[in-house]
């Protein structure tokens, strides 16, 4: 049975990795816990999924959504909440255009917004006189009847502080859970679809190639030896691009002496250097996806070939390209570990890690870790966890429950004063300074 997802309106992306009647299911068993509303709504802050069987809206807020007026306001009221919290990282708790207590957790896909889930619809203290007249005055324009909006708000619940703050926190942690396990789903997705294209092309690249095979097996001349063929195998291996075309001039000129006059028979030879190159250049690390391009490409460039000047032009120019693909991989798997090394700084960055342990977490020495993380990054691995600490002490001082010496103990630094310097040296402030102005 196919399975439900977000409908067309959920363009944010979420559609593509939650399930609808989860989403209903866990926002139901929410509201009969708490007894309180939540929807989920998208970056605009358009309505994508309520509670399966439950009124997404109360009376008060119905009788403000008769309008168009209304609900603009109400969507741009959820869509700047849900920005918030997305900027925050943590629950974003609002009054409405309307006067009501709501809070939004932000869903984030791939760390960009795509929506939030909302609550709340309700009052934070007991209202007076002042309040109704506040009601009025925000609503002013809205063209609604003031008597039944004043009955409608006399109706609405009104939460301690405490509680709203505790529903506004649970609802960022199945936030965060729901969007981790979607993502691992779409991830999932991905890599088998990746995976399958991959295996296609694969398999059509082998058949040309082992035809190929088929007819050099049955000549059995080579005019080279092969220990030049190991030789000019392991130059490709390594990209050591002046080295193979040296052994290759070598190779092709036997050839020529060799099969002089029969260009048929040099052909084969030639066939049978791709195939060569190809599989060199595979066990050098080129990227799979480039070679299944290039292997194809070449293929059918080779059938034209019909002088011995031109295959031997060709092959040169096959070689170089092949190479260069051999490098490209080089560079490529630099790039991930770096990404990987930086991830690990990211998600340690409160420990007291060193170089070696991030060396020790992608599986290199640290001298040649400390080398192309300089070379990728433009900065030490040192400086890079500094600057991610940074990041997070500005978060952690922007929150009153924090001082300037637990943030300092709490992103790893054992001196405060040292602590100091460093922020100062990359803010241009202290952190005292900084977080009076946050605050």
């Amino acid at each position: 049975m196919e399975k439900r997802m977000l409908g067309p309106k959920g363009s944010s992306g979420l559609e593509d990795i939650v399930e609808i009647k989860v989403l209903q299911q866990i926002l139901l068993s929410f509201s009969k816990a708490t007894g309180l509303r939540a929807s989920i709504v998208d970056a605009q802050g358009e309505l994508l999924v309520m509670p399966g069987g439950k009124e997404a809206y109360c009376d008060f807020c119905r009788l403000v959504r008769q309008s168009a007026k209304g609900i603009f306001k109400c969507k741009r009221s959820y869509a700047q909440a849900g920005i918030e919290a997305s900027k925050y990282g943590k629950p974003y708790i609002f009054r409405c255009h309307a006067g009501l207590i709501v809070w939004a957790a932000p869903l984030l896909i791939e760390e960009q917004y795509a929506g939030a889930i909302v609550c709340g619809q309700v009052l934070m203290w007991e209202p007076e006189d002042f309040f109704w007249e506040e009601i009025e005055d925000m609503t002013r324009g809205l063209d609604l009847d003031a008597r039944q909006l004043i009955e409608y708000a006399q109706k609405l619940e009104v939460l301690s502080a405490e509680r709203v703050q505790a529903a506004a926190d649970l609802l960022f942690v199945v936030a965060n859970y729901v969007m981790k396990t979607g993502m691992i789903t779409l991830q999932q997705r991905r890599a088998i679809s990746e995976q399958q294209a991959k295996l296609g092309e694969e398999i059509q690249a082998r058949k040309v190639l082992e035809k190929a095979l088929k007819r050099i097996e049955t000549l059995s001349a080579r005019g080279y030896s092969l220990e030049k063929e190991e030789e000019f195998v392991c130059r490709v291996r390594k990209g050591d691009k002046n080295g193979a075309f040296r052994v290759l001039n070598e190779i092709l000129s036997g050839i020529l002496q060799h099969f002089s006059g029969n260009t048929s028979e040099a052909k084969a030879r030639i066939l049978e250097l791709l195939v060569i190159i190809s599989r060199a250049a595979v066990e050098g690390g080129a990227p799979v996806k480039t070679l299944l391009s290039l292997n194809s490409q070449y293929v059918e460039e080779f059938t034209k070939l019909a002088t011995m000047e031109d295959l031997c032009h060709w092959i040169v120019k096959v070689t170089e390209r092949y190479i260069h693909s051999v490098e490209e991989g080089k560079s490529l798997r630099k790039v991930q570990v770096v990404q990987k090394a930086g991830n690990f700084i990211r998600n340690n960055c409160r420990e007291k890690i060193t170089v070696a342990d991030v060396a020790r977490a992608v599986y290199l020495s640290p001298c040649h870790l400390s080398k192309i993380f300089k070379q990728e990054m433009g900065c030490t691995i040192i400086e890079f966890l500094n600057k991610v600490r940074m990041e997070e002490a500005k978060k952690l001082l922007r929150n009153p429950k924090f001082n300037v010496v637990q943030v300092a103990y709490d992103l790893g630094f054992k001196d405060p004063g040292y602590f100091t310097k460093v922020f100062k040296r990359s803010e241009g402030i202290t952190p005292s300074e900084f977080r009076e102005k946050a605050l």
